[in-house]
């Protein structure tokens, strides 16, 4: 019997690709022993607006802390929220089901008194899953047992799940030593992210790589026809 993994770091309010991965498996652990990395999707993701791409990023505390754990970041400036949530609302209060969840991530953003940014990626998630009814089990790599080396702790990891199938993200082909997992009898594959249709979108030109929250906001739960595997048959 097929038992699926995916092991990646959580994200701040990430892109559709980071959910169809959760989706295809049967536990989704959350990375974050790993090191905390600046200027990436850890604690900022992009949304539309009409002078084009803007980052919505949580403050955390960098200075002298090179080598953080996700785990260990905390945010700096507890006012993130406010700001989060009127810029959201200032550029998609015109999307079509913008007011289908506006209560809901109103009240996520301003009752949000986390310190942790791990916390808040994990806070976020769970109610996405919810609206794009993902059920997969959400666990953290703090949960099992880290050993050295870049694909055997992934592996390492696989195994104490009870995996036999690990579905990895396209990037991690630089790193990943596939003969590793052959060894140990699971199988490899990796996401494919090349056949997304556009969505409905407001401010044009199109673009996927944005936060799920502009499919939720302009497509409602019909999300399955924009994406590979939710709200689907695909596995």
């Amino acid at each position: 019997m097929t038992r699926r993994v995916a092991i990646v770091q959580s994200n701040y309010i990430p892109w559709k690709g980071y959910f169809d991965l959760m989706h295809r498996v049967d536990e989704f652990i959350l990375f974050d022993d790993m090191q905390f990395t600046r200027r990436d999707w850890r604690n900022r993701n992009k949304i539309k607006t009409p002078q084009g791409l803007h980052w919505l990023t949580i403050p955390v505390e960098v200075k002298g802390k090179y080598y953080q754990a996700i785990k260990d970041t905390v945010i700096s400036d507890p006012g993130w929220t406010k700001d989060h949530w009127r810029t959201i609302q200032q550029h998609y209060a015109k999307a079509p089901h913008f007011r289908d969840y506006k209560e809901l991530f109103e009240a996520l953003y301003l009752e949000t008194t986390d310190t942790y940014l791990s916390a808040i990626n994990y806070r976020f998630l769970t109610a996405l899953c919810k609206i794009l009814d993902i059920q997969t089990k959400i666990s953290w790599s703090m949960d099992y047992r880290i050993v050295d080396g870049k694909t055997e702790r992934l592996v390492s990891l696989c195994q104490q799940a009870g995996a036999n199938d690990y579905i990895s993200g396209p990037s991690a082909k630089d790193y990943i030593d596939p003969t590793l997992f052959a060894a140990a009898g699971i199988t490899l594959t990796f996401m494919d992210y090349s056949r997304y249709p556009s969505h409905p979108q407001l401010y044009p030109p199109f673009e996927h790589g944005v936060s799920i929250l502009d499919l939720v906001f302009n497509v409602g739960a019909q999300v399955g026809p924009y994406m590979l595997s939710v709200g689907s048959q695909t596995t």
